[in-house]
């Protein structure tokens, strides 16, 4: 996306949000928010100065001194009322969501949904930030921990979610106690916006939660700022590598969730058609722009036979505007998104592949313009083949034919990415045979997108994550917190006097 000069127009600017005030950005380069569908121009979007975001983390760094000692109490009932505003409002900002980003009404609305359910996990607050204590560890002494706040943290988010995503990010974070500065996506930051308005209604203070947009130099501001403590990130591999190794060689928490290439394996033996609809939906909802969207398909054994009913499956799904009624496929998310996916499908085309359902040239009546792709399908795919190598974030279905069980595993671990993979079966002792052996971080028992609810952590590995600890759950309160332990010895009698010790014991 190309930076565009400032002028004055018609056409809204997104704001920053620096210590609890909406301020327009003095930058002179903007980035267009384009509806995918129309290609009208929604808003532009500043790529903040530095100055700009040394103030945003100024003020969180400020607030952290503050908000670090409100109690936990009051924290949660903030969060209590930031997740009945969303609810209030989720229908207005999922149309929002949809214009900017271009996925359907009812997938933006399950995009906020997803995102709610973090919310109201956060306000368990006052049990997922207990410490420990064990009594008498040594002869009246008491050891205990605390889980204390680290300080200002910082969320970089991508286009395919952007309300759900900072969702994982910035309300976890402050409901430890932290502060937070998020860089939403350039691309469609309104929506992003609209929660954070509510956050501030909610009653989070001025500068505990800032909002700064830009592009790279953004990025390296964030990872380099020496107030910022920990940096959680979701997106490409390559911007996630960047991020990673940028903020961690100066000294911050990272957690970084990366590209993927996600493997759903069908066993003769699977409930064909709910498996065929699981595959057409978890492969061409959203356009194929979840970083857990299916994306390979491997058929075993007579599963094979399931080709023709699969590309059947695919042809009923309407590809249309996200806002228009019926749709199941809305438009990528700029025509840059498009002309690369379309340069995928033409080199799986080149390198041998079977195209077996074209999703190119697809007109959608009253949209000429959009970036619209249709539901795509290749046979015959080799793992050296580009499409396969690489993730194509397009509605865009491998379909690679096994024999056995065991090659369908290998085959899958044989693949740098371990976000998210699939078993589809009926036999008990095949799934836990696969959930054993697969070395993938999130796995589906007949599920095709295996994100877990907001309890359990999001666990992808391998080349789709960098950093040990994941979004939300467990691991993100051990992300967002510091550990300190407390040995403590009291003495009832003041003149007890054990003599001098110079040994490492406790007695």
């Amino acid at each position: 996306m190309s930076a565009v000069p400032k002028t004055d127009n018609a056409v809204p600017t997104v704001p920053l949000l620096i210590n609890g005030e909406w301020v327009d950005s003095s930058a002179t380069e903007f980035r267009n928010v384009v509806n995918p569908a129309t290609q009208e121009v929604l808003a532009r979007v500043p790529l903040a100065t530095a100055s700009e975001v040394a103030a945003a983390v100024g003020a969180a760094h400020r607030a952290f001194a503050t908000w670090r000692h409100t109690p936990i109490g009051a924290r949660l009932r903030v969060m209590l009322r930031f997740q009945a505003l969303i609810r209030e409002h989720s229908k207005r900002i999922a149309a929002i969501l949809t214009a900017e980003q271009g996925k359907t009404l009812a997938d933006a609305e399950g995009d906020i949904f997803r995102g709610l359910e973090v919310v109201e996990h956060a306000c368990s607050i006052g049990t997922l930030q207990q410490g420990g204590f064990a009594e008498n560890v040594a002869a009246t002494v008491d050891t205990y921990t605390l889980q204390q706040p680290i300080g200002v943290c910082a969320g970089i988010t991508p286009f395919n979610f952007p309300a759900m995503i900072p969702l994982w990010m910035f309300p976890m974070a402050i409901v430890c106690g932290n502060t937070f500065v998020l860089k939403p996506s350039e691309q469609d930051p309104l929506s992003t916006v609209e929660l954070v308005k509510l956050a501030l209604e909610a009653g989070v203070p001025p500068g505990v939660l800032n909002v700064v947009h830009g592009a790279k130099d953004v990025v390296d501001a964030l990872c380099t700022h020496p107030d910022i403590k920990a940096v959680s990130f979701v997106g490409s591999t390559a911007v996630g590598t960047h991020v990673y190794n940028l903020a961690s060689a100066h000294g911050k928490r990272v957690q970084s969730m990366m590209g993927a290439k996600n493997h759903a394996v069908v066993l003769p033996d699977a409930h064909k058609e709910q498996t065929l609809n699981a595959l057409a939906g978890a492969g061409f909802g959203a356009a194929g722009q979840r970083c857990m969207a299916t994306s390979v398909v491997v058929l075993v054994g007579a599963a094979r036979d399931w080709v023709p009913d699969l590309v059947e499956r695919a042809k009923t799904l309407k590809v249309g505007a996200g806002a228009e009624a019926g749709t199941d496929v809305g438009p990528v998310v700029s025509v840059a998104a498009k002309e690369r996916i379309l340069g995928l499908i033409a080199a799986g085309e080149r390198e041998g592949a079977t195209l077996v359902l074209d999703g190119r040239g697809v007109e959608v009546p009253g949209f000429p313009q959009g970036n619209f792709i249709g539901p795509t399908i290749f046979t015959d795919v080799r793992t050296d083949m580009s499409i396969y190598t690489e993730e194509i974030f397009g509605p865009v279905l491998v379909v690679i034919g096994v024999d056995t069980l065991d090659e369908a595993i290998a085959l899958v671990n044989r693949n740098p990415f371990g976000n998210g993979t699939g078993v589809f079966t009926q036999s008990g002792a095949a799934a836990r045979k696969f959930q054993s052996e697969i070395d993938v971080g999130q796995v589906g028992i007949n599920i095709p997108i295996p994100v877990p609810v907001p309890y359990f952590s999001f666990t992808g590995s391998r080349g789709s994550k960098l950093g040990d600890l994941g979004p939300y759950g467990k691991q993100v309160v051990q992300f967002y917190t510091q550990t300190k332990t407390v040995t403590a010895r009291w003495f009832d009698d003041a003149t007890v006097n054990d003599g001098v010790n110079t040994t490492i014991s406790l007695k």
